[in-house]
């Protein structure tokens, strides 16, 4: 029974190992085909008519994004490879293991052939068998002739399952080498590609160069309407923060409450219960009551710091805030304007191009704090627990103040610029509070 065992542990081995290796060039290409796919289709967010300063400076914005998710293709491809290699490696042993075991099993099977053809007569094989000098040494002999035929026949088909293995395994280094030389081949249609959107975006930022009145006034407009926005979103975050402090204050004043309340009649029903002798003992004095102090600070309610703790456990895989193919035009933080010397913009968020009609989605279940215009263009925040999320530049709004909402529920449309070729992008920041986060390391990207 353990032969039988042993035999199919050898069988199955081998086929398991090659279905995981399938299994993790499956999943690469399944990774590297999500991701080309989403290049491919932010392409044609890359295409403009227009010849003015703003245009061309939201187009390189958005060539800039798509060299980026390039670049980030490429480095994919260099981590698959590595992968790759490594399975090469880990299969060339695999095949060279069943081959000296292929050769092992010949020797003993050629050494049992030679011994059989030495002792091959039924005469020999009786007359070791009835040689024995007790009964039940001849019972062994004879269970022992039995056994070594089985053997033999069980090395004869081993050694067959063995060979086929190893044909299975050098089937399988071969697909493992082909998709090496598939990669190296993207790798470089890919860095091909990189290098002429690289070039683009120079002749774009040489061409900005000739025109630095213009961008110069194109920047100083952007940077008053970001200081509006800003200065409204922190506006309103601060009376949402209040609106909280009050929420737990008066949450845990109820709880205090509700606490006296019962210690007062467990003490009512404990004082009618006492002897006369009792009462005229001289009174306790009395308890303090547990309300709490006037200046102890209240920041969220028992449900938001649920809510933050389910926030903060998700974090790198909150869907992004928009419903459509997107690129990332501008990212968190401070960076430097392309085209223009020593200066700079500072970023509270991130801005996502999309396609037209392209929606903003919550990133997780909250409720809308606020909803409020600036330039004609809707606003949105939505609180989650001590976090709150912001999307900005919607020309339409499909969520009021108060709204609970959840992970993904669209929360309005997101403006396209008609005057520039329908550009369609949405401002997104994520606050903690007052404290201003990178969305990005948030975003499931």
């Amino acid at each position: 029974m353990k032969k039988y065992f042993l035999i199919l542990l050898l069988i199955c081995v081998p086929v398991l190992l090659m279905s995981q290796t399938n299994k993790r060039i499956k999943e690469l290409e399944t990774k590297r085909s999500d991701l080309q796919k989403q290049i491919a289709e932010t392409e044609e967010l890359l295409k403009t008519t227009d010849k003015n300063v703003t245009s061309q400076y939201n187009g390189l914005n958005a060539l800039n994004g798509q060299i980026e998710e390039r670049r980030r293709y490429i480095d994919t491809i260099n981590s698959d490879l590595l992968q790759v290699d490594s399975e090469l490696v880990f299969v060339d042993r695999q095949l060279d293991s069943l081959k000296i075991s292929l050769e092992e099993k010949k020797r003993r099977y050629e050494a049992s052939l030679k011994y059989l053809y030495k002792n091959h007569s039924i005469q020999e094989k009786l007359m070791f068998i009835f040689s024995a000098e007790t009964l039940s040494q001849t019972y062994n002999r004879l269970r022992y002739v039995r056994e070594y035929a089985t053997y033999q026949r069980l090395q004869g088909k081993e050694i067959l399952r063995k060979q086929e293995q190893i044909s299975l395994k050098q089937d399988e280094l071969q697909s493992v080498r082909d998709e090496k030389i598939r990669l190296l081949a993207e790798r470089a249609q890919e860095r091909r590609k990189l290098e002429i959107q690289e070039q683009k975006a120079q002749a774009v930022i040489k061409n900005l160069r000739s025109k630095q009145k213009g961008l110069r006034d194109e920047i100083s407009k952007k940077r008053r309407e970001a200081n509006q926005l800003n200065n409204q979103i922190d506006r309103l975050i601060a009376i949402e923060i209040e609106n909280a402090r009050k929420r737990a204050e008066e949450e845990a004043r109820k709880e205090a409450a509700a606490r006296k309340k019962a210690e007062d009649e467990a003490k009512a029903a404990a004082g009618t219960k006492k002897t006369d002798a009792v009462a005229t003992q001289p009174a306790a004095p009395k308890p303090k009551t547990t309300t709490a102090p006037k200046n102890e600070v209240y920041a969220v309610s028992k449900a938001d710091r649920e809510l933050s703790t389910n926030f903060v456990s998700n974090r790198g895989k909150l869907p992004m805030p928009i419903t459509t193919s997107y690129i990332i035009v501008s990212h968190y933080g401070q960076y430097n304007v392309a085209g223009l010397r020593n200066v700079t913009l500072d970023n509270k968020g991130i801005d996502i191009q999309g396609k037209p009609g392209a929606k903003a989605r919550a990133i997780f279940n909250g409720k809308v704090a606020a909803v409020f215009q600036l330039n004609g263009l809707f606003n949105i925040l939505v609180r989650h627990g001590s976090y709150i999320s912001v999307y900005c530049n919607l020309s339409k709004s499909d969520v009021k103040q108060g709204d609970d909402v959840t992970t993904k529920q669209v929360l309005g449309t997101i403006y396209s610029d008609a005057s520039d070729n329908n550009r369609t992008v949405l401002h997104f920041q994520l606050r903690k509070e007052k404290d201003k986060l990178n969305p990005e390391v948030w975003l499931n990207k």
